[in-house]
């Protein structure tokens, strides 16, 4: 299994920007998919997390309301699109997916698959 990551990079607070996760080497309709991220000299954090259908959909309170989290079952990808972003946003963005299906979780030890890393950076 591998998930590629695509998208990120550097963008003024209050702009925009779009990631993209694919995996391949197996189907993960039926799995939650989600989002987290690593700031500098800061632990790892959940940001979203979508279920296989797309209807069950949570996000970290500091997120709420900017960002959005979708999923493609046909393309097997995880979409995470930032709006009104702020510095405190800058990280390495991680898209990753737990082993069992239909299992939810907002904890990084729970998921089996990982992406390599989008960095995004937001400038005041």
């Amino acid at each position: 299994v591998q998930l590629e990551q695509s998208g990120g990079g550097s963008v003024q607070a209050g702009g925009s920007l779009a990631l993209s996760c694919t995996a391949s080497g197996r189907t993960f309709s039926t799995h939650y998919m989600a989002w987290f991220r690593q700031a500098p000299r800061k632990e790892r954090e959940f940001v979203a997390v979508i279920s296989g259908s797309g209807t069950t959909i949570t996000y970290a309170a500091s997120v709420k309301g900017r960002f959005t989290i979708s999923r493609d079952n046909a393309k097997n990808a995880v979409y995470l699109q930032m709006n009104s972003v702020k510095p405190e946003d800058t990280a390495v963005y991680y898209c990753a997916i737990p082993d069992t299906e239909r299992f939810f979780s907002k904890m990084q030890d729970d998921y089996a698959y990982w992406g390599q890393g989008t960095q995004v950076t937001v400038s005041s």
